[in-house]
């Protein structure tokens, strides 16, 4: 890593993101953001002092929500909302975190806004610095990697609103920073990663796959230095002959594999002890997740077979890809808003935009592919490194 200053642009990126993200966070109306209500009543629990609230029934209403979603939150309807607390079941370090902000601003959404808005930057942050690990003579494509989680509309809307996702990306951004510093230049310690494992098995599911890049980074690892180890700089136990000459008795180098793994695996195993075994105390086993307690009281969902049944599979394909394209590149509020033409409401022009976009940057990529005939020198610690971002990916 370059020791000298980020550029302005560096810095460019960070306010203007900070920017956008308060407008949003100021523009959005109350609740309308994905499952905001139950994430500030989770928070609101921890508040007022139950550490690790418990899913149950009476904490999902679905036509209570839908009437919610269909009056647009219209204050009148709004004398049920400390009911809605589906989100229990989640791990609780994104709303202990939270909690005391909620305590110093009597529960204010807004500020509670802003510290999503705060996660997003350390993601923004990290996905910068990882870049420049991947490419670290290119500066500008670590700057057009973080410009481009900066500002997807979709992202912004996400890291605006009250979410465990904000902490998450975070988190993930992190480890994995972590994990390519590992493979690289060895300067960090499995007990440092066996700490962020456990650190993500307390802020979100989705993001438990992290232990499967941790390992990869582990095994890389190794795979690149056991044979110097083997031969050279761990070669234990040396003797001298009879002639008085140095005589190596090298050992095997599965120790700078198992030792590693067996440290991580046991302080992240202390963690999951923990979160696991308080599972399985209030839900049972093998309910480890609480996700048998959530889809057992989360129930008049929308089911995607009773779509099928309804419209047709070729129907239902079709929209699938365009709600998928659409909702990563922006469907806000309770994914009831599309990004439309501002200019002939109604027409989803953006999304023209965005794929007109998509073409460019394939045809740019392709055409500045390496021709046949032409030397590209790779390591082989990017090859590692971009293995390890494929696993991610």
């Amino acid at each position: 890593m370059p020791s000298r200053s980020p550029r302005p642009l560096f810095v460019a990126i960070l306010v203007v993101y900070a920017l956008l993200a308060i407008l949003f966070a100021a523009r959005t109306p109350a609740w309308q953001a994905p499952d905001e209500p139950a994430h500030y009543n989770y928070i609101q629990q921890v508040r007022d002092g139950m550490l690790v609230p418990v899913i149950q029934q009476g904490d999902w209403d679905s036509a209570y929500l839908n009437q919610l979603k269909s009056e647009r939150f219209a204050p009148e309807t709004l004398d049920r909302l400390a009911d809605v607390e589906y989100e229990d079941h989640q791990p609780p370090l994104y709303y202990w975190l939270s909690a005391p902000v909620f305590l110093l601003t009597n529960g204010n959404l807004f500020t509670l806004r802003l510290l999503s808005i705060a996660w997003g930057l350390v993601t923004l942050i990290m996905t910068f610095r990882i870049a420049r690990l991947v490419f670290p003579t290119r500066e500008n494509v670590a700057l057009g990697a973080m410009a481009l989680v900066a500002f997807l509309p979709q992202h912004l809307m996400i890291l605006s609103s009250v979410n465990n996702d904000a902490l998450a990306g975070a988190v993930l951004s992190y480890l994995l920073y972590l994990c390519l510093r590992y493979r690289l230049f060895a300067d960090v310690t499995p007990t440092r990663l066996g700490v962020m494992l456990g650190v993500v098995i307390f802020t979100k599911t989705t993001i438990y796959f992290m232990a499967a890049v941790i390992v990869l980074a582990v095994v890389l690892r190794w795979l690149a230095t056991k044979d110097a180890w083997t031969h050279s700089q761990y070669a234990m136990g040396a003797t001298l002959d009879e002639n008085g000459k140095r005589m190596v008795v090298t050992k095997s180098p599965l120790p700078l594999l198992w030792q590693p793994l067996l440290m991580i695996a046991i302080i992240a195993g202390l963690f999951a002890l923990a979160w696991f075994g308080r599972n399985i105390n209030v839900y049972g086993f093998p309910d480890i997740l609480g996700l048998r307690a959530h889809d057992a009281i989360v129930v008049g969902q929308p089911r995607t077979s009773d779509l099928i049944a309804r419209v047709g599979f070729g129907n239902y394909v079709g929209q699938l890809v365009t709600t998928t394209f659409q909702s990563y590149w922006g469907q806000f509020g309770w994914m009831a808003v599309p990004m439309i033409n501002v200019f002939a409401e109604g027409e989803a022009l953006p999304y023209v935009w965005v794929g007109v976009v998509l073409l460019l940057a394939s045809a740019g990529l392709f055409a500045g592919y390496p021709t046949v005939g032409s030397k590209v020198v790779i390591t082989s610690e990017q090859r590692d490194v971009r293995r390890i971002l494929l696993s991610v990916l």
